[in-house]
């Protein structure tokens, strides 16, 4: 049974991918996303460290840990505890109109 990992504030928040799991159900933190935001806020991983797990749709708040077994660090997250992350742009947004658009692919 995963420990009861209490919401943290004062957290880093760093990017996961939570389709990255080991068969232990923990994160695991070696995606390119995770990687650039672990460089860009000079994070050092370390046993036991909380941090704020994100990705496009979801949150959640995790503990360090290294995985011998793969040789790489991983988050045990709670996934009972996950959260949905609220849109960045409110739909009633008052951002200026443009004539433009522009194509996604």
């Amino acid at each position: 049974m995963p420990q009861a990992i209490a919401p943290h504030t004062n957290t880093n928040k760093i990017f996961a991918d939570f389709h990255n799991a080991d068969k232990k159900g923990r994160l695991r933190l070696n995606c390119v996303g995770t990687i650039e935001d672990l460089s860009c806020q000079n994070i050092k991983l370390q046993n036991g460290q909380l941090l704020t797990l994100y990705s496009e749709e979801l949150e959640a708040d995790g503990v360090v840990q290294y995985s011998e077994e793969e040789s790489l660090w991983v988050a045990v997250i709670d996934w009972q505890l996950l959260r949905e992350v609220e849109d960045i742009i409110p739909i009633n947004s008052s951002l200026p109109q443009s004539d433009r658009a522009i194509l996604i692919s």
